[in-house]
């Protein structure tokens, strides 16, 4: 019997990343709630795919019945426009997108121009796109032309998670918890010259993320904790599975992201009741209400060290924040709400009739 969706999710579908926790989540959730999936596994070279994991994806979409519903990821979908227009005649296509392909900041601006045409291609022949965030699903109806009807929004779930104890009584300052993949995006050079600022301060910082995604990412970051004297302060802990300690024993959270589709580790703070540190790049300002955090602009080490400072200065500051944030993870979305959205759109996708083919941009 044929499956009632099949999900293309490009690479190792057990990565510790956001977009595959959301991706693992949300088959799971499916599942639970009666749907047939078969995850369709992808070459993990995507947006960037070779020949051969190009005509790999395009042979196991030929496999697929006429009809078929296919979720595909954005990390993939945006960079098939061809593949995406000559599917788009007899299979249900739907694009998962976390964030627009084009807005990794290491990108040339050549480059990101041609992923940008080649996200807006692809969008234009599926029948339905699920963005996750309110401010991803505005960008992609302002500058990718996606009809508002053909989209919705499904934010990443949330676990429930006892509130964090904080750092023990003797230890040196606020113990500052990062989490995320060590690349250009997530900002950490930023965060670096932000705790230089604050050297006269005591504190520590624990970053938890994927050390070999971008070797010259970790590299430089190396050699920036060393020119600062911060060795003794700054734990680089690479990718860690279970963080439940790590959020325990933390009394802030900070990530200077240049852009976030949504933030599931913002999220991931607030229903640990911590304070935030962050920028206003992307959704965040949607995840980090006011009451739960100080939020600068990107790619402003100076700000950013100026909202570290209040923070770890003033306790008082922080249970006030402590206490925003545990009022914010009383609103956060559980996983169960994220797929009943999800589940939504790809009803009324199913349930389409005549033509599957909508109408593609010239």
């Amino acid at each position: 019997m044929a499956a009632d969706l099949s999900f293309a999710v490009p690479g190792d579908l057990a990565t510790l990343t956001g977009g595959y926790v959301y991706d693992r989540r949300l088959a799971a959730e499916l599942t639970r709630a009666g749907w047939s999936i078969d995850v369709l596994g992808w070459a993990p070279s995507f947006p960037h795919p070779t020949a051969a994991d190009r005509t790999g994806a395009a042979a196991s979409l030929a496999a697929l019945p006429d009809g078929s519903v296919v979720l595909i990821d954005g990390l993939a979908f945006g960079a098939l426009p061809e593949l995406a227009e000559a599917e788009a005649h007899r299979l249900r296509l739907v694009a998962l997108v976390h964030h627009p392909l084009a807005l990794e900041p290491e990108l040339p601006v050549e480059e990101r121009a041609r992923l940008k045409q080649s996200e807006q291609r692809a969008l234009a022949a599926a029948l339905g796109v699920i963005a996750t965030s309110e401010t991803t699903a505005e960008m992609l109806i302002e500058d990718y032309g996606v009809a508002p009807d053909r989209l919705a929004v499904a934010k990443p779930g949330t676990d429930p998670a006892p509130f964090a104890h904080g750092s023990s009584p003797g230890a040196q300052g606020p113990h500052i918890l990062s989490v995320g993949t060590l690349t250009p995006r997530k900002g950490y050079d930023l965060l670096i010259e932000a705790l230089a600022r604050i050297s006269d301060l005591s504190w520590s910082c624990s970053i938890a993320g994927s050390l070999t995604r971008s070797p010259e990412t970790t590299s430089a970051l190396r050699a920036s904790i060393a020119a600062n004297r911060l060795g003794e302060r700054i734990r680089l802990l690479g990718e860690t599975a279970d963080l439940g300690a790590l959020y325990d024993s933390a009394d802030l959270f900070a990530l200077a992201s240049r852009h976030e589709g949504y933030g599931m580790v913002f999220a991931e703070a607030l229903q640990r009741g911590l304070p935030v540190i962050g920028t206003m790049a992307g959704a965040i300002p949607e995840v980090v209400p006011p009451a739960a955090g100080l939020l600068v602009p990107p790619d402003d080490a100076r700000s950013l060290a100026d909202a570290l400072r209040q923070v770890v200065a003033d306790a008082a500051t922080r249970r006030r924040l402590a206490a925003g944030a545990r009022a914010a993870a009383e609103t956060l979305p559980r996983w169960p709400e994220t797929a009943a959205k999800v589940a939504g759109l790809l009803r009324t996708v199913a349930a389409a009739r005549g033509s599957f083919r909508p109408t593609l941009s010239s």
